[in-house]
């Protein structure tokens, strides 16, 4: 069923719908308080499923109770992988027009349907950010929940990850120079979204491929995390989101320390080098310096999309080796690594006739 029409609950009145309303709404105020972004211009990130439309009611109805300057405007990405892709987006217009909301619509060149989720999560993050910087949105505004918080990290357990990414999904990153994107739905369970939705009597839509357990992520909502819930922990997904919680604290917390040491060991060097003073760093916990190797890496911006754990583990030997051990070797990007002494030296190979041949697929 490609569209689902949740009927308001017996007995409540959707226009007076004062709980369930008050306790959504009052959770994005919460999270996102309107006197942050009632100036600015925000871009909503609708696809016409059930958080993104919570997500846009709430936003539109605290705009209203909050009157400033800005504006709110939506914005769907049509990917065109499911035949009732056009649907979605008929949907989503229909709804700006209901809500007095403006509408940006984007669609990808070409369906690809070759490692479609990665391809389709790349292509509408791109648009998202295209579309914030030409409405100088300061705010992109998407609708990750709770339980995506819960499934997130469970994933990643499952896929083997480091202390940042047992963190899970961040409230907030930068989304380009000017534009910050926001998770305000991020502490709300999906329950929640649907009694909300339900209250206003609002529609929405149902991608069928979420059902699909062809994907890791949708067995791992289906399946694996009711087993767990009914066979051994009633509140895992409570259990999981603290664990991110204290992850959070604990990587930030490392992510300041290698901060400082960066500062302290990094050496001036050209926009495509990093040059840095290694001298002492055998005794410091290989952690840390894997950070301050990733803090240097993104001030340079440096390419991450190929870098995995084994390169960053080569890496951070290579920085605490010892002065003599001459490690060479060339890691995804390309970027190549020399070992010189007590410094360790970065070098991105931009161009295709700067890579060194004789270091190749030692990485």
């Amino acid at each position: 069923m490609k569209q689902e029409l949740l009927e308001p609950v017996a007995g409540l009145d959707p226009l007076h719908a004062e709980e369930p309303l008050a306790a959504l709404e009052a959770a994005v105020a919460e999270a996102w308080p309107p006197d942050r972004w009632r100036d600015v211009t925000v871009l909503v990130a609708v696809s016409g499923g059930a958080d993104s439309v919570a997500l846009l009611r709430a936003v539109a109805r605290l705009a209203a109770r909050h009157p400033g300057p800005g504006r709110v405007v939506a914005a769907h990405f049509n990917h065109r992988l499911r035949p009732t892709a056009a649907d979605d987006e008929q949907f989503v217009r229909k709804l700006c027009d209901q809500l007095n909301v403006p509408l940006e619509v984007g669609s990808a060149a070409r369906p690809d349907e070759v490692a479609a989720e990665a391809a389709a999560r790349a292509a509408r993050y791109a648009y998202l950010r295209t579309t914030a910087e030409r409405l100088g949105a300061r705010y992109v505004a998407v609708a990750h929940t709770a339980d995506d918080q819960a499934e997130t990290i469970l994933h990643r357990i499952i896929r083997g990850t480091g202390l940042a990414g047992l963190a899970g999904i961040p409230f907030a990153r930068s989304l380009g120079p000017a534009a910050t994107l926001v998770r305000p739905l991020l502490n709300v369970s999906r329950a929640a979204v649907l009694e909300y939705l339900a209250a206003l009597g609002q529609e929405y839509c149902c991608d069928e491929s979420n059902l699909s357990l062809r994907y890791t992520r949708n067995r791992i909502r289906h399946e694996l995390l009711p087993l767990l819930s009914s066979q051994y922990n009633p509140n895992v997904a409570d259990a999981l989101r603290r664990l991110g919680a204290l992850a959070g604290e604990a990587q930030r917390l490392i992510a300041a320390l290698a901060a400082d040491e960066a500062q302290r060991r990094l050496q001036p060097a050209g926009a495509d080098a990093i040059i840095l003073d290694c001298h002492g760093l055998t005794s410091q916990p290989a952690h840390l310096i894997s950070e301050l190797l990733l803090y240097a890496w993104k001030s340079k911006s440096f390419p991450q999309q190929r870098m995995q754990q084994q390169h960053w583990r080569k890496l951070t030997a290579a920085a605490m080796g010892e002065p003599g051990s001459g490690a060479r070797f060339q890691l995804p990007g390309p970027v190549d690594v020399r070992r010189e002494g007590s410094q360790l030296k970065l070098r991105w190979l931009r161009r295709e006739g700067d890579i060194d041949t004789s270091l190749a697929g030692e990485d």
